[in-house]
This record gives structure tokens, C-alpha cells and sequence, in this order.
């Protein structure tokens, strides 16, 4: 199957995929404001930099996207069709350093919380992020 846009389109569409402040990420900390519950952006020096800390709690979150981190939902499931390998093995990639990264700060004494996308559209996710995270 053929690319359905021109190298020069797709490499346009793939620059405006953004690693910080997505969506999600903003949604998870308006929450976190919204409770009073404080937190630092991205965990430089702790493994897999995750998105937000909260060093008092010894609390690591990562927001992750269903597609970029292989989630098992209905969106992390699907499979390209166009360059099939080098989207499952990147996926599987992306899979194998989370783990690592959350075993490393599990190790280090670090509570891991990852909200995964598609979480949040649940009308209840925000209650259900501050309850864990008051824990």
C-alpha cells in the first residue's frame, strides 16, 4: 500500500506530532491544579523522564498516547498497513523502554502512574486520578 501523501506532506503531518504538551498531558494537569495537587514537568534525571513528578510523593506520571505506546485498547491494537515492520518494531521499542523505565524508578522507591488516552474519556477519570494519587 502506498503512502497517500507525498514525502513532503508526510513529513509535515509527522512534525506536528508533539512528545510535550499534548492534549492529554494538559488535561492531566489541569486535574492535578484543579486538586491542589503539585507537581513538576519532565522528571529530568529520573528514567524515561517521565511527564510530570511529584517529588513529595515519590509519584512518577507518564501520559501515554494508546498508538505511540502499543496500549492493548481498541486504538493501541490497530496495525498500520503502510511500512508494517517499521511500525511494529518501533512500537515494540517504545513497549520494551516504558518497562524498563518504570522498572528502574519501582527500583529506585518511585510509585509509577501511567493514564493511558483513551482513560481519560471516562466521566469519571479525574476523580479516579486524584483518589489514586492521594493514596
Amino acid at each position: 500500500m502506498t503512502d497517500v501523501f507525498t514525502p513532503e506532506q508526510r513529513s509535515a503531518v509527522m512534525r506536528r506530532v508533539k512528545s510535550r504538551d499534548t492534549a492529554p498531558e494538559l488535561a492531566v494537569r489541569r486535574i492535578l491544579r484543579a486538586a491542589g495537587i503539585g507537581y513538576r514537568l519532565g522528571g529530568a534525571g529520573l528514567p524515561g523522564r517521565p511527564d510530570l513528578v511529584m517529588k513529595g510523593r515519590r509519584t512518577a506520571l507518564f501520559v501515554h498516547g494508546c498508538f505511540w505506546h502499543g496500549h492493548d485498547c481498541a486504538r493501541g491494537s490497530r496495525k498500520p498497513k503502510a511500512n508494517a515492520a517499521y511500525w511494529s518494531g518501533k512500537i515494540d521499542r517504545n513497549r520494551a523502554r516504558d518497562a524498563s523505565a518504570r522498572d528502574a524508578l519501582e527500583a529506585a522507591g518511585w510509585r509509577v502512574v501511567t493514564v493511558w488516552e483513551c482513560e481519560m474519556k471516562a466521566p469519571d477519570f479525574g476523580d479516579r486520578l486524584v483518589a489514586g494519587l492521594r493514596v
